[in-house]
C-alpha cells in the first residue's frame, strides 16, 4: 500500500502564532501605546519561533508521498518535534513578558501561556504517536498513518481555536499590528491512503 502523505500546511495552525496579522487596531491612548509597546517586545522575540513552526510546515509538505515508511517516520518526528519545542519557546516568551497592559491583561497571558504550553503538547504527542509506528509493514504504516493524520487535525482544529481566543480584545490587535507576530503559510489536508 502506497502512502500518500503531506502531514502538512494546516501545522502553522493558519500561520503559526498567530494569524493574527488580519486584524488592525488604533489606540491613541496611553494604555494603547503601552500595549503596543509591549506587542513589539513579545512579537520581536517570536519571529523566529513563528519560522520555526512555518520551517517544520514546509519540511511536512516535502515529504515523499511515496518514500520508505522510516523516512517518513523520521521527517514527521523531526518536525512535530520542532514545533513542539517552538510553542514551548513561545509560551515562554509570554510568561516572562507578563501581564499585557489593559483590561484583562493578566487573562489574556494567562491564556497565551496555557495555549503555546497544550499546543507543544500536542506536538510531542504527536511526534510519540509517528515514533511508535511499525515501519515493517508498509500495510500497518499506512494504518498507523491514518490515525497520526486524524489527530493532526484534531491538533490543528484545537490550534485554530486556541489562536483565535488570542486574537481578541486590545491585546490581540496590538500583536496583529506586530511584524514578528504576522505569519504565513496556507493550509492543506494531510491525507494517507
Amino acid at each position: 500500500m502506497k502512502v500518500n502523505h503531506r502531514l502538512g500546511a494546516a501545522l502553522s495552525c493558519a500561520g503559526a502564532l498567530l494569524a493574527l496579522s488580519s486584524l488592525s487596531a488604533c489606540s491613541s491612548d496611553d494604555t494603547g501605546k503601552k500595549t503596543d509597546a509591549w506587542a513589539k517586545g513579545v512579537c520581536d522575540q517570536t519571529a523566529a519561533q513563528t519560522k520555526k513552526i512555518n520551517d517544520a510546515n514546509t519540511a511536512l509538505t516535502k515529504v515523499d508521498s511515496g518514500g520508505r515508511p522510516a523516512d517518513v517516520q523520521s521527517a514527521d518526528a523531526a518536525a512535530f518535534q520542532q514545533i513542539a519545542d517552538a510553542y514551548k519557546a513561545l509560551s515562554g516568551i509570554f510568561s516572562k513578558a507578563g501581564a499585557a497592559p489593559g483590561d484583562g491583561g493578566d487573562q489574556f497571558q494567562q491564556k497565551a501561556v496555557s495555549s503555546f504550553t497544550t499546543l507543544s503538547a500536542q506536538y510531542a504527542g504527536l511526534k510519540k504517536q509517528v515514533d511508535a509506528l511499525d515501519t515493517t509493514d508498509q500495510n500497518k504504516f499506512a494504518s498507523g498513518l491514518q490515525g497520526v493524520s486524524d489527530s493532526f487535525k484534531q491538533t490543528s482544529t484545537d490550534g485554530e481555536q486556541a489562536l483565535s481566543a488570542l486574537r481578541q480584545g486590545d491585546q490581540g490587535k496590538a500583536l496583529a499590528k506586530q511584524p514578528g507576530c504576522q505569519s504565513v503559510s496556507g493550509s492543506a489536508s494531510p491525507t494517507s491512503s
